[in-house]
Protein backbone atom coordinates (compact mmCIF):
# COMPACT_ATOMS: atom_id res chain seq x y z
CA UNK A 1 0.00 0.00 0.00
CA UNK A 2 2.81 2.65 1.06
CA UNK A 3 4.61 1.74 -2.35
CA UNK A 4 1.67 1.99 -4.45
CA UNK A 5 0.94 5.56 -3.02
CA UNK A 6 4.42 6.75 -3.20
CA UNK A 7 4.48 5.69 -7.34
CA UNK A 8 0.72 7.73 -7.35
CA UNK A 9 2.97 10.57 -5.98
CA UNK A 10 5.56 10.17 -8.54
CA UNK A 11 3.38 10.22 -11.21
CA UNK A 12 1.87 12.89 -10.18
CA UNK A 13 4.71 14.55 -9.83
CA UNK A 14 5.75 13.69 -13.43
CA UNK A 15 2.55 14.95 -14.41
CA UNK A 16 2.42 18.21 -13.41
CA UNK A 17 6.17 18.83 -14.22
CA UNK A 18 4.94 18.34 -17.88
CA UNK A 19 2.36 20.23 -17.85
CA UNK A 20 4.87 23.17 -16.67
CA UNK A 21 6.80 22.63 -19.33
CA UNK A 22 6.88 24.83 -22.39
CA UNK A 23 4.50 22.66 -25.22
CA UNK A 24 5.46 24.87 -27.91
CA UNK A 25 9.10 23.52 -27.72
CA UNK A 26 7.62 20.43 -29.20
CA UNK A 27 6.35 22.40 -32.42
CA UNK A 28 7.89 24.43 -35.45
CA UNK A 29 6.23 27.08 -36.57
CA UNK A 30 4.66 27.58 -39.70
CA UNK A 31 7.27 28.72 -42.61
CA UNK A 32 6.51 31.44 -44.46
CA UNK A 33 8.34 32.28 -48.31
CA UNK A 34 7.33 34.59 -51.24
CA UNK A 35 5.16 31.68 -53.39
CA UNK A 36 7.77 30.43 -56.00
CA UNK A 37 6.72 32.68 -59.73
CA UNK A 38 4.31 34.75 -57.82
CA UNK A 39 5.87 38.25 -57.09
CA UNK A 40 4.00 40.44 -54.62
CA UNK A 41 1.59 42.73 -56.54
CA UNK A 42 0.51 46.25 -56.17
CA UNK A 43 -2.09 48.72 -56.87
CA UNK A 44 -1.65 52.03 -57.04
CA UNK A 45 -5.08 53.91 -55.23
CA UNK A 46 -5.93 57.49 -56.16
CA UNK A 47 -7.18 59.61 -53.04
CA UNK A 48 -10.36 59.25 -51.18
CA UNK A 49 -12.02 59.75 -48.15
CA UNK A 50 -9.83 57.36 -45.95
CA UNK A 51 -6.84 58.08 -48.30
CA UNK A 52 -6.50 61.77 -48.92
CA UNK A 53 -3.56 61.58 -50.25
CA UNK A 54 -3.96 58.17 -52.04
CA UNK A 55 -2.13 55.00 -51.26
CA UNK A 56 -1.75 51.52 -52.34
CA UNK A 57 -3.27 48.44 -52.13
CA UNK A 58 -0.34 44.64 -51.86
CA UNK A 59 -1.09 41.19 -52.37
CA UNK A 60 1.69 39.29 -51.00
CA UNK A 61 1.72 35.81 -52.58
CA UNK A 62 2.65 33.94 -49.85
CA UNK A 63 3.74 29.87 -49.36
CA UNK A 64 3.09 28.44 -46.40
CA UNK A 65 4.32 25.36 -44.53
CA UNK A 66 3.61 22.80 -42.04
CA UNK A 67 7.39 21.52 -41.10
CA UNK A 68 5.29 19.20 -37.97
CA UNK A 69 5.11 15.55 -38.62
CA UNK A 70 1.24 16.35 -36.87
CA UNK A 71 -1.70 18.86 -37.79
CA UNK A 72 -2.11 22.48 -36.57
CA UNK A 73 -4.38 25.77 -37.30
CA UNK A 74 -2.67 28.98 -38.36
CA UNK A 75 -5.06 31.16 -36.25
CA UNK A 76 -3.56 35.02 -36.49
CA UNK A 77 -0.83 36.56 -37.96
CA UNK A 78 0.21 40.04 -36.29
CA UNK A 79 3.13 42.42 -37.30
CA UNK A 80 4.47 44.76 -39.66
CA UNK A 81 5.12 45.57 -43.25
CA UNK A 82 8.40 46.96 -44.44
CA UNK A 83 9.21 48.57 -47.52
CA UNK A 84 12.72 49.09 -48.30
CA UNK A 85 12.59 49.32 -44.68
CA UNK A 86 9.74 52.01 -43.94
CA UNK A 87 7.16 50.71 -42.17
CA UNK A 88 4.34 50.76 -44.06
CA UNK A 89 1.23 49.04 -42.15
CA UNK A 90 0.04 47.08 -39.54
CA UNK A 91 -0.79 43.43 -40.26
CA UNK A 92 -3.71 41.61 -38.11
CA UNK A 93 -5.31 39.13 -39.69
CA UNK A 94 -7.55 36.35 -38.04
CA UNK A 95 -6.57 33.43 -40.87
CA UNK A 96 -8.05 29.76 -39.13
CA UNK A 97 -6.21 28.24 -42.04
CA UNK A 98 -5.94 24.02 -41.19
CA UNK A 99 -2.11 22.61 -42.01
CA UNK A 100 -2.19 18.69 -42.44
CA UNK A 101 1.17 17.13 -41.54
CA UNK A 102 3.86 18.66 -43.63
CA UNK A 103 1.74 20.08 -45.71
CA UNK A 104 1.86 23.58 -47.89
CA UNK A 105 -0.29 25.97 -49.74
CA UNK A 106 -0.48 29.20 -50.69
CA UNK A 107 -2.26 32.00 -49.61
CA UNK A 108 -3.15 36.13 -50.83
CA UNK A 109 -2.08 38.25 -47.55
CA UNK A 110 -4.00 41.60 -48.58
CA UNK A 111 -2.75 44.97 -47.43
CA UNK A 112 -3.92 48.29 -47.37
CA UNK A 113 -1.80 51.28 -46.97
CA UNK A 114 -2.33 54.94 -47.09
CA UNK A 115 0.29 57.18 -48.25
CA UNK A 116 -0.72 60.30 -45.86
CA UNK A 117 0.23 58.54 -42.48
CA UNK A 118 3.53 57.55 -43.79
CA UNK A 119 5.73 60.14 -45.20
CA UNK A 120 8.44 58.14 -44.94
CA UNK A 121 7.19 56.37 -48.65
CA UNK A 122 7.69 59.14 -50.62
CA UNK A 123 10.68 57.37 -52.67
CA UNK A 124 8.85 53.92 -52.26
CA UNK A 125 5.65 55.62 -53.77
CA UNK A 126 7.49 57.13 -56.63
CA UNK A 127 9.68 53.82 -57.43
CA UNK A 128 6.51 51.81 -57.51
CA UNK A 129 4.81 54.69 -59.78
CA UNK A 130 7.87 54.08 -62.14
CA UNK A 131 7.11 49.68 -62.01
CA UNK A 132 10.30 49.53 -60.20
CA UNK A 133 10.34 46.14 -57.78
CA UNK A 134 10.60 47.12 -53.76
CA UNK A 135 11.70 44.98 -51.40
CA UNK A 136 9.68 44.20 -48.60
CA UNK A 137 10.11 42.85 -45.03
CA UNK A 138 7.04 41.45 -42.85
CA UNK A 139 7.88 40.77 -39.46
CA UNK A 140 5.16 39.63 -36.73
CA UNK A 141 4.05 36.50 -34.50
CA UNK A 142 1.66 33.76 -35.45
CA UNK A 143 -0.83 32.11 -33.64
CA UNK A 144 -1.14 28.29 -33.61
CA UNK A 145 -4.06 25.81 -32.54
CA UNK A 146 -2.43 22.35 -31.92
CA UNK A 147 -4.65 19.63 -31.39
CA UNK A 148 -3.39 17.82 -27.85
CA UNK A 149 -0.51 20.08 -27.78
CA UNK A 150 -2.18 23.50 -27.23
CA UNK A 151 -4.28 26.29 -28.31
CA UNK A 152 -3.79 29.86 -28.86
CA UNK A 153 -0.17 29.17 -29.02
CA UNK A 154 2.43 32.70 -30.02
CA UNK A 155 5.42 32.59 -32.15
CA UNK A 156 7.58 35.23 -32.45
CA UNK A 157 8.38 38.35 -33.12
CA UNK A 158 10.44 37.28 -36.36
CA UNK A 159 10.72 38.17 -39.79
CA UNK A 160 8.06 35.89 -41.68
CA UNK A 161 8.07 36.89 -44.75
CA UNK A 162 10.34 38.93 -47.08
CA UNK A 163 10.78 39.21 -50.96
CA UNK A 164 10.01 41.96 -53.71
CA UNK A 165 7.14 43.74 -54.56
CA UNK A 166 5.98 45.61 -58.25
CA UNK A 167 2.75 47.13 -59.79
CA UNK A 168 2.13 44.07 -62.36
CA UNK A 169 3.11 44.64 -65.89
CA UNK A 170 -0.14 44.00 -67.42
CA UNK A 171 0.78 45.50 -70.95
CA UNK A 172 -2.46 48.23 -71.05
CA UNK A 173 -2.83 49.90 -68.20
CA UNK A 174 -6.55 50.83 -68.19
CA UNK A 175 -7.71 54.52 -68.03
CA UNK A 176 -9.02 54.02 -63.78
CA UNK A 177 -5.20 52.63 -63.30
CA UNK A 178 -3.62 55.87 -64.88
CA UNK A 179 -6.13 57.95 -63.64
CA UNK A 180 -4.88 56.62 -59.87
CA UNK A 181 -1.70 56.52 -60.86
CA UNK A 182 -1.54 60.65 -61.62
CA UNK A 183 -3.63 61.93 -59.06
CA UNK A 184 -0.83 59.96 -56.67
CA UNK A 185 2.43 61.27 -58.15
CA UNK A 186 0.59 64.60 -57.31
CA UNK A 187 -0.81 64.12 -53.80
CA UNK A 188 2.89 62.47 -53.10
CA UNK A 189 4.39 66.22 -54.47
CA UNK A 190 2.20 67.49 -52.15
CA UNK A 191 2.99 65.00 -49.45
CA UNK A 192 6.33 67.49 -47.84
CA UNK A 193 3.85 70.69 -47.53
CA UNK A 194 1.05 68.63 -46.16
CA UNK A 195 3.25 67.27 -43.14
CA UNK A 196 4.59 70.90 -42.36
CA UNK A 197 1.20 71.97 -42.20
CA UNK A 198 0.61 69.46 -39.55
CA UNK A 199 3.65 69.94 -37.89
CA UNK A 200 2.74 73.53 -36.93
CA UNK A 201 0.78 73.81 -33.74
Amino acid sequence: MVRKAALTSVIALTVQACAGLNLSALVQPPRFEQAPGQRAEVRVQGPSGSQPLGGAGVRLWTKVTNPNTFGLTLQTINGTLFLEDARATDVDFPLGLPLGAGAETVIPIDLSISFSDLPGLGGVARRLMNREAVPYRLDGTIGLDVPRVGQGMTFGPMTLLRGEAAVPLSGGANRTEHAAGAVARRAIRMQPAVMRFRAQP
